[in-house]
């Protein structure tokens, strides 16, 4: 008798610049991965886009490459889980792609996460102080759908009259795969302002708010589902045609869809029992910084999105805090410095290894005089300030290489500071926090490990997988597929740690002191802006500035 072939699990995740795809077997070894980039179009400062049909195709490319090469048929694939960034895709009532771009190329029909250009929407949605915002930290970001939505009907009104169909990155790619439309418990209550709980006076849209911005045809005219699908289940089967494109059987289970950061905490946190979850953060570090924290109860947390019902665990409560640009803004410290384009490729790889040395001959206390506020594209969390920029304390006339090392390492320490003040900000309000599971780019980088201890005051824990994200959407197409009945099972089977990071001794004193500095500059920071912006009493010619 043949013997019966182990069942696999196909992962895609979306994120800023590539699709990227991922075969898993069911105890959560990765068997193959591949990806492929995609473009981001800035036609304005602050505006960022993506091509929908060109993430498409990227995906399936990433798709046909992983299959390849995983050592077994592809018949064996289950189930299909998918994540992306919080983006918005805009489409017209057939499916066809609208533009969201000042361009007025339909090729351009994505909203990018990090996508600023809704500031003064989002400040105008704080100001109606309705209801809903008590669950995103009393505060509307840019970075939310409903400001973007708001912006793209106040200025490209001939493009929302054409639109016909608003999805969220992760949906748009359910619906690709399925030909069904659905609104992820994830995706609608973190980035809809939806709310997943039975709130009163009004649970799900938020159509009164919506009334009062003009845009009460919001879910008749956007087609938005009645009703978010609870996450772990099955959002439908995979098309015939996708199934012939990609090579796939036809039927198989397709998960509800994620947010990519979600994804990731799912693949860290998994496994861990719920009287455990208190003292847990997953911080999934890349591009950007994502703190998530669970709780059986719900935690408001001023400057903290959420608490989020259902948006990550069912039943569970999720605060989710979060550093707009912290890989990225490594990338803007090197592309700054005039030596920064010598390092080659691997230039982040190579500052770690210069930087590490550096520690070894110096001690814990190198570059300790160079503080840096990473506050460069706003501060998402604990002050929910877009506006806010960074501050660098400490540069001296030197263009060397130890002036980039050490402009380099004050910028990590201050990312781990801004963690730390997430941190700070939740246990404040009943969380207990003591261990940080990191994934991301963050995590391969033993300097950033290191610094995320040190500066934290908290264990790091790394997942034997390290690929959290894509790891956390393989829970999803398991669950989907009824491989295992709840993310909890699935967890244990699938997700465990690698190593423990705990904090230096040797460091304790150091980083306390740089902490305390840190905070004073917060402050330091809003006064300076109070000068320059005329609110202090007695500066003349104030407030002229722009």
């Amino acid at each position: 008798m043949d013997a019966v072939a182990a069942p696999l699990l196909l992962a895609i995740d979306v994120g800023s610049t590539s699709a990227r795809a991922g075969v898993f077997d069911t105890a959560g070894h990765m068997l193959a991965s591949a990806s492929r980039v995609f473009d981001i179009n800035r036609p304005a400062h602050n505006h960022a886009e993506h091509d929908s049909t060109q993430i498409w195709a990227a995906v399936g490319m990433a798709v046909r490459q992983a299959l390849g090469t995983c050592g077994q048929p592809s018949s064996d694939v289950v189930g299909v889980g998918f994540d992306a960034t919080c983006s918005l895709v805009l489409l017209d009532a057939q499916g066809a792609p609208v533009t969201a771009s000042t361009t007025g190329d339909d090729r351009w029909n994505v909203v990018m996460w990090a996508d600023h250009r809704a500031v003064a929407e989002a400040a105008e949605i704080t100001a109606t102080d309705h209801p809903v915002l008590e669950f995103v930290g009393n505060t509307m970001s840019p970075e939310m759908e409903l400001p973007k939505l708001l912006w793209l009907r106040r200025h490209l009104p001939a493009a929302w009259a054409r639109y016909g169909l608003a999805l969220d990155l992760a949906d748009f790619l359910v619906w690709r795969a399925t030909g069904q439309v659905h609104a992820s418990a994830c995706t609608v209550t973190c980035k809809w302002a939806y709310l997943n709980h039975p709130a009163q006076p009004s649970p799900g849209w938020q159509e009164d708010l919506w009334l009062r911005l003009g845009l009460g045809d919001l879910r008749e005219q956007l087609r938005l589902p009645a009703q978010a699908t609870p996450l772990g289940g099955r959002a439908g089967g995979l098309t015939e045609a996708v199934a012939s494109d990609w090579g796939l059987l036809p039927g198989i289970a397709v998960g509800v869809g994620m947010i990519d950061a979600h994804a990731g905490a799912l693949g860290v946190l998994g496994a861990t029992a719920g009287p455990e979850l208190d003292s847990r953060l997953a911080l999934i570090a890349g591009t950007s910084n994502c703190h998530m924290a669970l709780s059986p109860q719900a935690r408001a947390v001023p400057g903290v999105w959420g608490p989020y019902f259902g948006a990550l665990l069912p039943q569970w409560w999720l605060n989710e805090g979060g550093q707009s640009a912290t890989g990225a803004l490594l990338d803007h410290v090197l592309d700054s410095h005039v030596l920064g384009a010598t390092l080659g490729e691997d230039r982040h790889a190579r500052m770690a290894d210069y930087l590490l040395r550096r520690r070894a001959e110096v001690g814990p206390g190198y570059a300790s005089d160079v503080l840096v506020l990473p506050d460069f594209h706003g501060n998402r969390s604990p002050l929910a300030r877009p506006d806010l920029r960074g501050v660098v304390h400490g540069l001296e006339l030197d263009s060397s290489m130890e002036s980039l090392a050490r402009l380099y390492h004050a910028t990590a320490v201050g990312i781990a500071y801004g963690t730390r003040h997430i941190i700070d900000a939740l246990n404040t309000y009943g969380y207990r926090i003591n261990q940080l599971h990191l994934t991301g780019g963050h995590a391969k980088s033993p300097l950033l490990v290191r610094l995320y201890a040190d500066a934290t005051g908290c264990a790091v824990l790394l997942p034997r997988e390290a690929d959290g994200v894509l790891l956390g959407t393989a829970l999803l197409a398991a669950t989907a597929a009824g491989v295992y009945p709840d993310f909890l099972a699935a967890g244990l089977a699938m997700v465990h740690t690698r190593e423990r990071v705990v904090p230096s001794r040797a460091s304790f004193d150091i980083h306390a002191c740089g902490y305390a500095a840190f905070r004073r500059m917060l402050v330091q920071r809003e006064e300076v802006l109070a000068l320059l912006h005329g609110v202090v009493d007695g500066c003349p010619g104030a407030g002229t500035l722009h």
